[in-house]
């Protein structure tokens, strides 16, 4: 039955399944720049200069170099050192002038210099309580590092999957277009039904519309990956990546080490070192200061001078700085309770993102090894039977679409894997030693 169709088989087969050879994720398109084929003299055009390939380690290069996020932070730092240095700085010496009298002949003047001295240690305390404010400010920076890289991080690969999108959906649109002419061709000829051709119109309204939403998600992750990376838009080119690359998990003895040494918890650990601080230079002042004064002093009557010595010290009968004390005291104990709690909340959410990139890569790995295959099995068998005339064109249709399905929902997983690894880098911090992505097979 089928022979006397066998050219327009042939030609329905080319149009609506030229993917027949995808069947593992490694045929994903990574985005790479196209390579520039040979040309004849007639055919060179002037082009427009192409920007070259943005991958994964340049987003996290220029992320962790120039983000202004990260720069306002070192100025917060370097902020913090001139509070140190003022903090160990000594009180300075006052100069006094006194006039007794203004009849020159019996006026006196006294020119006196008096010089504070901090007694207890309140330098010292009043310069480590600095100190550790500018340990804070570099927690915060450490921790900031962290957080911007893990969103380079994700908005690369948000980005690498949305212009992945974009060429799937290029790819169904264009089979849906083919497939509609081909039915209508087939509706012409009396071969299929009318309904046959509009639904495989509406088929094809529906891809150019995902196309259209594809293209516009893909620049919206665009716009995103170059806040993230705190650049231009303009400066980044096609992006070159490995999109089906999956997250590496740590494991127990990882998770624990970096746990020990989360920016949060350093964070957490840091304020009551500068509660502790504070406590230490309350104490401290609870000791009054004494005011040394020298000078001299110009009698007209005597017709000399005279040297004037003195020392201030006030007695602290009532005010003891008591107060301040318990105040500083109930913060640093409040701060402890607070690091306790802290490091509680962040071990149950680092071991639940933990457990949530393990099941994003296990749907990954299910969707590679079940759901894909299952697809192309069915999209192969349909072909089979249109071939052998036991199924109709709209049968082969709808498993095309379902194989295609199937590739965007890999592409979906993917981007949820690749979030669930942002989340937990974002709390463990940024660990050199572990990649960020390991090729799987």
């Amino acid at each position: 039955m089928c022979k006397p169709l066998a050219p327009l088989c042939s030609a329905v087969l080319s149009l609506v399944f030229p993917l027949t050879g995808w069947s593992t994720p490694s045929g994903v398109v990574t985005g790479a720049v196209p390579a520039v084929t040979a040309a004849s003299p007639s055919t060179i055009t002037t082009a427009a200069p192409v920007r070259a390939a943005f991958t994964l380690d340049d987003a996290i290069r220029r992320a962790l170099d120039g983000h202004p996020r990260l720069r306002a932070a070192g100025h917060e730092v370097e902020a913090n050192d001139g509070a140190v240095r003022q903090a160990a700085l000594p009180p300075n010496p006052s100069l006094g002038l006194e006039q007794e009298d203004t009849r020159r002949e019996t006026r006196t003047l006294t020119v006196l210099l008096s010089q504070p001295l901090e007694l207890g240690g309140k330098r010292a305390a009043r310069t480590a309580l600095a100190q550790r404010g500018r340990d804070l400010a570099q927690a915060d920076l450490d921790a900031l590092r962290a957080e911007i890289r893990a969103d380079a991080v994700q908005a690369f690969f948000e980005a690498l999957l949305a212009q992945e999108r974009v060429q799937a959906a290029e790819e169904s649109s264009r089979i849906a277009g083919g497939g509609a002419d081909v039915t209508a061709r087939r509706v012409a000829a009396g071969k299929l039904a009318p309904n046959d051709e509009t639904r495989a119109r509406v088929a094809e309204a529906a891809a150019r519309i995902e196309l259209r939403q594809a293209r516009a998600d893909s620049r919206a992750s665009r716009h995103a990956l170059a806040a993230a990376v705190g650049i231009d838009e303009a400066l980044i080119g096609p992006l070159d990546g490995r999109a089906e690359s999956l997250p590496a998990l740590p494991g127990e003895a990882d998770i624990a080490r970096r746990l020990a040494d989360a920016p949060a918890l350093r964070r957490a650990r840091l304020e009551v070192d500068r509660a502790q601080a504070a406590y230490d230079l309350e104490r401290a002042r609870r000791i009054p200061d004494v005011t040394v004064t020298l000078g001299a002093k110009r009698a007209q009557e005597i017709g000399r001078n005279q040297a004037v010595i003195g020392v201030s010290l006030p007695l602290p009968l009532f005010d003891r700085n008591q107060g301040a004390q318990f105040e500083a005291l109930k913060r640093r104990q409040a701060a402890e309770q607070l690091a306790e709690a802290e490091s509680q909340r962040l071990r149950s959410e680092v071991l639940r993102a933990a457990d949530e990139l393990q099941a994003r890569i296990d749907e990954v790995d299910a969707l590679r090894r079940e759901v894909l295959p299952g697809a192309r099995e069915a999209h192969q068998a349909a072909t089979r039977g249109f071939e052998l005339g036991k199924f109709g064109f709209l049968d082969v249709l709808d498993a095309q679409r379902t194989w295609l399905q199937a590739r965007t929902q890999l592409l979906d997983a993917l981007a949820r894997a690749h979030r669930a690894n942002a989340d937990l880098e974002r709390r463990l911090g940024a660990d050199d030693a572990r990649p960020v992505a390991s090729p799987q097979p």
